[in-house]
């Protein structure tokens, strides 16, 4: 039975950057923010902005141009401000800038992090941590179907798996067959792998599990040796479909497939 959700508030989307809401009213929040892009563009910002300062404040000072740290801490204060509106935050983060600009003087934040991060251009070309799982996963589930002492459990309750691992799972075409539904171990906690006849690609691996941050990530396609996977996340919830594909056709058909999965977790 679903039970009643509170409307989100501002407060709940404060009390979710700041770590603050238990398992079910995250849940409650992830699911409006999937619906509400806005909403959730602010709230991906904040919680980059928030773990901006956290890895600038966990650096260990060195010898460095104080001009430098001192711009460096300054420019991510003005960001902090500029950002985080409500009340509450501009409070707590004149606080933390302050700080930030007194112990950053040994820093070379500038030179060594640019804006103490990644930049995307960089981060494009990586392929996130949880896809070595997601691919680990999909031979797991090969070698399983080959195992007559080993079958597949073929009923599928995302309502079920949503409660127990606060995974989020896509709606499954109507003309896909479900194989097998596996709750695997992973790097990041527990993880979901569903094996699936999934028409034009064939044989084919959904993988979900919450990589521990938050993000919007559209599908994107990638090689793993004899595999193909298309990876892509929506709020603390990441997802890999994985098949074997040899054609560019093929290539083609998984990316179409993962896109389609996405677009139902709006």
């Amino acid at each position: 039975m679903n039970r009643p959700v509170d409307p989100v508030s501002s407060d709940d989307l404060q009390a979710y950057v700041d770590d603050q809401l238990g398992v079910a009213r995250r849940i409650d929040v992830e699911a409006y923010l999937s619906a509400n892009p806005a909403a959730a563009s602010r709230v991906m910002g904040d919680l980059r902005i928030r773990d901006e300062l956290r890895l600038a404040l966990a650096q260990t000072p060195r010898a460095a141009s104080t001009a430098a740290a001192r711009l460096a801490t300054a420019e991510a204060a003005r960001r902090l401000q500029g950002a985080l509106s409500r009340e509450r935050w501009i409070r707590r983060l004149r606080v933390a800038a302050v700080v930030a600009l007194l112990v950053g003087a040994g820093w070379i934040a500038n030179a060594q992090f640019g804006h103490f991060g990644v930049s995307r251009v960089v981060a494009s070309g990586l392929a996130p941590a949880y896809l070595e799982d997601a691919v680990r996963a999909h031979r797991t589930a090969l070698v399983r179907a080959d195992m007559p002492s080993q079958p597949g459990i073929r009923q599928y309750n995302p309502a079920e798996i949503r409660a127990a691992t606060a995974i989020v799972m896509p709606a499954l075409p109507e003309e896909w067959k479900v194989e097998d539904v596996q709750v695997f171990p992973s790097t990041f906690g527990p993880s979901v792998e569903i094996t699936l006849r999934a028409g034009e690609i064939g044989t084919a691996s959904l993988f979900a599990v919450r990589p521990g941050g938050f993000d919007v990530v559209p599908a994107t396609t990638v090689p793993r040796d004899d595999l193909t996977a298309a990876y892509w996340q929506v709020g603390e919830v990441a997802y890999a479909l994985v098949a074997h594909t040899g054609a560019a056709t093929d290539t083609r058909d998984l990316d179409r497939a993962a896109a389609r999965l996405a677009r139902t977790l709006y």
